[in-house]
């Protein structure tokens, strides 16, 4: 049952992250594409994979696009400036109205202690702790709800209760 709910959680994470990745992949292939950079689409889907990897991944797609938007369209800026834009507008959206909507339902935390998380396990772990943060605090969720649901059946809170 809590293996199960650990599971759960942990598949629900990487679930939403996926969808996340995806959608981020098609609108960055899309603006891209529209604004005539070459290899627009590759490009925008690679760097809506590399989102899967909090901070690091979406600057190093918004990098490697910029590059290329620099030594395509160099003497115009017009253009250029428009790259930088479209991370901007792709990533936003995703960090304040997709992830907390595909990500933070399904793990059951909210977005205060995934930060924590992130802000803790990156601290320990560095990169690494930043790609298990939050399936590493949404299976720790599962344990400390399920303590805490054993502690209010036990006859001990039992006790405590009767007491005060």
């Amino acid at each position: 049952m809590l293996a199960r709910d650990m599971d759960d959680k942990v598949g629900g994470f990487l679930r939403g992250q996926g969808a996340i990745c995806l959608v981020l992949g098609v609108l960055y292939a899309a603006a891209l594409t529209a604004i005539g950079l070459d290899h627009g689409i590759l490009l925008g889907f690679v760097s809506g994979l590399l989102s899967f990897v909090p901070y690091i991944g979406p600057l190093a797609g918004f990098t490697v696009a910029a590059c290329t938007g620099i030594a395509q369209f160099w003497p115009d800026w017009k253009l250029f400036m428009a790259i930088p834009l479209i991370f901007l507008l792709g990533s936003s959206p995703s960090d304040y109205a997709l992830a907390p909507y595909l990500i933070g339902r399904r793990i059951n935390l909210s977005p205060v202690w995934i930060i924590f998380a992130m802000f803790a396990f990156g601290n320990i772990l560095g990169l690494v702790g930043l790609l298990i943060a939050a399936p590493a605090a949404a299976a720790v969720g599962v344990l400390v709800r399920f303590a805490h649901k054993q502690y209010l059946a036990s006859a001990f809170y039992g006790s405590k209760k009767g007491n005060a």
